[in-house]
Order: C-alpha cells, then sequence, then structure tokens
C-alpha cells in the first residue's frame, strides 16, 4: 500500500497480470492497472452489506487528487446508506430530453389529451424544448437550464410559459418513471412571465357591419357558405371554435334548441341556443354521408380552417382587430349587458371553474353604473333647483 498521487500512480506497473494498489490514506481508494498499461481509479465499498466495486475513471483523464476527492464523496454517501453505484448507473443509462420527450408524447400525451393539446405539445416539444437541450441527458438538466430555456423565449413570452408548463409536466413524468429523484423537477421556482389578457368585445354598431358582411360574401359568394354558418354560429352560440368546427348533425337538436357535444374543453355539456341559431341550422344544407355541420370541400369531411375566410371577412368589416374567440367574449358580454350574472355566464359558456368567467366581472358593474348615474344625476339636479322649481 502507498499513497496514491501522481508521481506514485505514473511509477505503478503491471507484471502481465491485472493489478490493484490500495491508498495507504483513504481505506477502500485503489488503482486498477490493467496488463495493457490502463489505469483506472476505483473505489471498494460496503452497501447494504455486499461489498461493491465502483469506477471513478481513468487516470490522465481524471487526476490522482481528483479521483480522491471523488472516492471521498462515494465512501461517505456509502456510510449514509446510499447507492452510488446505482446513481451512477441511472445517469449513464438515463435518457436524452429529446427521448424523453418521445415517451411524454407517445405514453402520455397521446392517450391522455385532446388532439388540439396533443398539437401543441408536440409543437413545444418539437421547436421549442428538442433545439435547446434536446441533447442533453435528463439527470443533467438544472434549474439554470430551464431559466435560460424561458428567458430565450421572452420575446414570446405566452409561448415562453406555455413551453414551461410542457417541461414541468414532462420532468413530473421523469420522476413517475423514476428517471429523476423526487422533488427534482428543475422547472421548480422559475417564475411565468407576465401575460395581458386581451379582452376584445363587439359592439352593436359593430355586429351589424359583420352581419352586413356575411350578407354580402353569401350573396356573391366570394367565401363558402360553411364559412359564413360558422361565425354566424360561433356569434349565436358562444360556442369555441373548435366545437362548432367539429359539431356533427348527431349531436343537434333543433326542436329542444340543444347541441348535445359529447366531447369539449371541459367535458360533454349541452349547449342551449335561441329561435335565431335554430333558423340557422335549419337553413345549413345536409350533405349525404357527410356527418357535419360546417362540411369542407373534401366529400364526407368538415371544414379545416376558418382563419383565412376570418381575415378576410373582418377586413371588409373594418374589424382588424377582432380573432375568431372575440366572438365568444362578445357573447358573454351581451348577456350581461341584458342582466344576466356571472353564474348564469358560466353555465352558458360551458366554464368548469368560477375563476374563468370572473374575468367578465367589470362588465357585470355596468348596470349598477348606470343605475347609480341616474340616481346621482337625480339628486344632484334637484340641489340645484330651487325649493319653488321643486316637482310636486
Amino acid at each position: 500500500m502507498t499513497k496514491l498521487t501522481k508521481r506514485s500512480v505514473d511509477l505503478a506497473m503491471s507484471d502481465g497480470k491485472m493489478a490493484v494498489t490500495w491508498d495507504d490514506e483513504l481505506r477502500g481508494f485503489g488503482l486498477r492497472v490493467h496488463p495493457t498499461g490502463r489505469k483506472v481509479y476505483i473505489v471498494k465499498c460496503r452497501i447494504k452489506g455486499q461489498q461493491r466495486f465502483i469506477t471513478i475513471g481513468p487516470h490522465g483523464p481524471i487526476t490522482a487528487d481528483q479521483a480522491r476527492a471523488r472516492a471521498y464523496e462515494i465512501l461517505s454517501e456509502a456510510k449514509n446508506g446510499r447507492d452510488p453505484a446505482k446513481e451512477l448507473d441511472q445517469a449513464r443509462k438515463a435518457p436524452t430530453v429529446k427521448e424523453l420527450g418521445e415517451r411524454f408524447l407517445r405514453e402520455h400525451v397521446a392517450v391522455r389529451c385532446k388532439p388540439s393539446t396533443q398539437a401543441e405539445y408536440k409543437r413545444s416539444v418539437e421547436l421549442f424544448i428538442n433545439p435547446r437541450i434536446g441533447a442533453r441527458k435528463v439527470t443533467d438538466i438544472e434549474r439554470r437550464d430551464i431559466a435560460e430555456l424561458h428567458q430565450s423565449l421572452s420575446h414570446i413570452p405566452y409561448q415562453a410559459n406555455r413551453t414551461l408548463g410542457v417541461l414541468s409536466k414532462i420532468f413530473n413524468l421523469a420522476e413517475v418513471w423514476s428517471l429523476r429523484p423526487d422533488g427534482s423537477n428543475p422547472c421548480l421556482h422559475v417564475k411565468k412571465y407576465a401575460e395581458q389578457k386581451r379582452e376584445r368585445f363587439l359592439s352593436p354598431e359593430e355586429f351589424f357591419r359583420l352581419g352586413q358582411v356575411l350578407r354580402e360574401v353569401e350573396r356573391d359568394g366570394s367565401e363558402s357558405p360553411s364559412a359564413v354558418a360558422a361565425i354566424r354560429l360561433l356569434m349565436l352560440t358562444g360556442c369555441r371554435l373548435g366545437e362548432i368546427m367539429t359539431l356533427q348533425w348527431a349531436f343537434v337538436d333543433t326542436k329542444a334548441r340543444e347541441l348535445r357535444l359529447p366531447e369539449s374543453k371541459t367535458g360533454a355539456k349541452i349547449v342551449h341556443f335561441g329561435q335565431t341559431a335554430a333558423d340557422l341550422l335549419d337553413g345549413i344544407e345536409r350533405l349525404e354521408g357527410n356527418p357535419y355541420v360546417i362540411t369542407g370541400k373534401v366529400d364526407g369531411h368538415r371544414l379545416t380552417d376558418l382563419q383565412y375566410p376570418w381575415r378576410r371577412i373582418r377586413a371588409k368589416a373594418g374589424l382588424k382587430d377582432v380573432r375568431i374567440h372575440d366572438l365568444r367574449h362578445s357573447f358573454a358580454s351581451g348577456a350581461l349587458a341584458l342582466g344576466e350574472g356571472l353564474p348564469m355566464i358560466g353555465k352558458l359558456l360551458g366554464h368548469s371553474q368560477v375563476q374563468t368567467t370572473a374575468r367578465y366581472a367589470h362588465l357585470a358593474n355596468d348596470p349598477v353604473k348606470s343605475a347609480a348615474g341616474r340616481v346621482s344625476d337625480t339628486i344632484g339636479a334637484a340641489m340645484s333647483r330651487s325649493p319653488e322649481k321643486q316637482p310636486i
């Protein structure tokens, strides 16, 4: 036995057989010399009653001092009941972030998520996660790596936050699949960017202009009847875009004035609608062999893209800042203007959480403000009149 230093390791030789030299200061720290002359630092320790030999690494890339420090760490971990050999083996076999992302999409997303969510997750993984950290081992990713990725997307804060959310789900599953220790999600404490919730509501005058344009494009045939019908249904029902675009005749009951949707963002639901929407649905041509209400150009299929027709229609109506989803917001604001409360608005829109409907709370105050204004104006007028002019 001798102290393993650079000098003693350089002088260590093999007599044609595997030889091991043990350090005389740190018990369990050794140097294995192969018949070829290759020299490797090792540690011998007892883990859960079993003697284990753990390879630290080759001499050269690793110095004697570095190997000694690592040997001390391994021996300390073994005394505390941890299995450094198992952890090193797991680290070597750990998948890359790209491989974990593929498993996430295959085993979790494809089974548990709706098609629209699947597409969004796949986009985040392939466009924003893989190019940045896809080649790295899952076990090597630290919080600073996630923070740097998030920061790199600061110019698109909404996408940065969605990507952070996907990463958090991926690393939670890495713990479930025993690829990382429990509680090691590196996304923890990485703060999301502030998002401006955009709210745009159509005024009665804007509704009129939009209706006028829809009638014009319907008459001249510049837009397909399906696109026009889809936009009208969105305006009259407050449904989400996907709910109307995938609507099938089997879900429609115009007599009961109900859409019985077997699947939506919040699960199965019933959408109630008025006579105007019922008349619209009754006027849509039903194509034989096509189950969809909003049909496409291909026989038996639905219309798949409403964005381009909508952009042309809104431009003609002078509503270039209005998104399709704003039609849903406008439906809610219309209900509030008629005196409906937030709980009813939540039911009309199919919200599963009260917080989602609460974004319209400021609109619900408008009737109160109007009433308060009338009362205060009446009192103000009374205060400015002389007693003899007060109405009897």
